[in-house]
């Protein structure tokens, strides 16, 4: 595990505002299932199908469809459980919720109020090197989503897709522990990238694979730690919620801009009505959309048509077992194993595709230096070609032969950045260059030391100089590197040069 420091979070105070005010903000992120069907039915989930063509009798609702648990949403909900370190309940139940919208067309939601599948757990949050906030998990439950209403592509008709009807979501429910705008991102970003580790979601923010509900309120300071040493929320101020955020940029604006507006009210002698508001992204500003409903509200009540969900502690087990190496473990293990900084392990650690990458390239090898490569080089290039890297032209195994021709002094840092731009132009190996391409670091005491003779004879004025002061000497060594064409090893040119001079 990471050892950090858990840093009670600090006063975040409003500008403009007349008296320092806190933020305080839960969250409930809407996390898609990895899952090629339905949360009950057997309609397939593939992002991007023509609309209405994944929706089986029962994600529309017709006359005596009943649903049918998908075992894998189930196992897919417990991992994620397991991967935030939270309690999983082996009896859990579903509930509908009630409410009649036109993408929704059993008139009802079926999701899981009072029994959820998982329990309270935690996720830590990293918002410096060796600080990190604790965000705590309230719940995690399984529902179904609904469809999706259309209104711009007519004038006077809406449409309705029905292809996302139905399709397995987690609800994960924050206490409201995130104190400002950067920490509620960086709890998505950390959220986002424990659920691709485990593999339980894509995380596609952009398809509306991932998305929040972002509750925002304001209190006064030291008005938190009453919250928390009483559990009474009252201390927190009224909340409201921003629905369907799916940026990262967007739920940072959203924040900021109800923070002030929620000041602004109270600062002027009013009082902030609790309600569900939604952001628009061109004006930054939030919108009401509706008054807050409450669970009444809705008509909960257990579905019928579906037994309570019971497993059993050996399954759950068995998922531990299978559970991979996590965000928090494997960047730990990257800079005790490989010797790497903060920074290098957790840029290599964000995605897990760039520490498999990583990994290989670095096996048996400078892990520092094999780093160093991937961070610098590689994803300064892909970033200016606007490449992914699983689109990447040089392999991992091409990145560790690069590092296995510095190490043994076969090439220079300067060839290999000649050797490496021609890797990711043509695909052929380093080693393969830099045999053919005549690439070699000149090594030979010998010759290095007859070319940095012929230098210091030609130029006796720049001699006496460099005598007088050694710092010159270093342009014996650019004439000398620039005499072998770059290849002569420069620590023996150095060595060399600074014996000749007396230095």
């Amino acid at each position: 595990m990471l050892d950090l420091t858990y840093e009670a979070p600090k006063v975040k105070t409003i500008a403009g505002a007349k008296h320092d005010w806190e933020l305080v903000i839960g969250m409930e992120v809407h996390a898609q299932v990895s899952s090629r069907a339905k949360l009950f039915s057997s309609a397939s989930t593939k992002f991007g199908a023509e609309p209405n063509s994944n929706v089986s009798f029962v994600d529309a609702a017709m006359p005596g469809m009943l649903p049918v648990i998908n075992e894998f949403c189930v196992d897919q909900a417990v991992r994620t459980g397991l991967g935030l370190k939270a309690a999983i309940n082996l009896n859990s139940a579903f509930d509908r919720k009630n409410y009649f919208y036109p993408d929704q067309p059993a008139g009802y939601q079926i999701s899981q109020l009072y029994h959820p599948i998982v329990g309270e757990g935690e996720v830590l949050v990293e918002m410096g090197e060796g600080i990190a906030r604790r965000v705590r998990i309230e719940r995690i439950h399984l529902e179904q989503d609904a469809g999706k209403s259309i209104h711009d592509m007519d004038p006077t008709m809406s449409f309705v897709d029905l292809n996302r009807a139905g399709v397995a979501l987690m609800e994960i429910v924050s206490r409201p522990d995130i104190r400002g705008a950067d920490e509620a991102a960086a709890y998505i970003t950390k959220l986002r990238q424990i659920l691709r580790y485990l593999g339980t979601c894509d995380g596609n923010m952009q398809n509306g694979n991932l998305r929040a509900d972002v509750n925002v309120s304001v209190c006064l300071p030291g008005q938190y730690e009453k919250y928390l040493e009483s559990g009474d929320f009252s201390h927190l101020g009224t909340r409201c919620e921003i629905k369907n955020m799916n940026s990262m940029r967007f739920i940072q604006q959203a924040i900021d801009y109800e923070a002030r507006r929620q000041i602004a009210i109270v600062e002027g002698g009013g009082t902030v009505d609790q309600e569900t508001r939604g952001f628009d992204p061109d004006t930054g500003e939030t919108r009401t959309q509706r008054s807050k409903e409450e669970a009444h509200d809705y008509r909960y009540f257990p579905d019928p048509d579906l037994l309570p969900l019971e497993i059993e502690q050996a399954w759950v087990d068995d998922i531990a077992a299978s559970l991979p190496e996590l965000p928090d473990e494997k960047k730990a293990r990257f800079m005790t194993g490989f010797g790497l900084s903060d920074y290098d392990a957790s840029v290599l650690t964000a995605e897990v595709e760039a520490a498999g990458y990583f990994e290989q390239a670095a096996e048996g090898r400078d892990g520092k230096l094999a780093a160093n490569w991937i961070i610098n080089e590689l994803y300064g290039r892909l970033k200016k070609d606007e490449t992914q890297l699983a689109d990447s032209p040089v392999s991992p195994a091409q990145i560790g032969q690069i590092v296995d021709l510095i190490k043994s002094d076969a090439i220079s840092g300067k060839i290999a950045k000649d050797v490496f731009e021609i890797c990711y132009t043509s695909g052929r190996d380093p080693e393969e260059i830099v045999e053919t391409e005549g690439m070699k670091q000149v090594t030979d005491t010998g010759a290095i030391e007859t070319a940095v003779d012929e230098i210091i004879a030609a130029n006796p004025a720049q001699v006496e100089k460099a005598k007088q002061n050694p710092k010159l000497a270093g342009w014996f060594v650019g004439q000398v590197m620039k005499a072998t064409g770059g290849k002569a090893n420069p620590k023996a040119v150095n060595d060399i040069v600074s014996a000749k001079l007396g230095l």
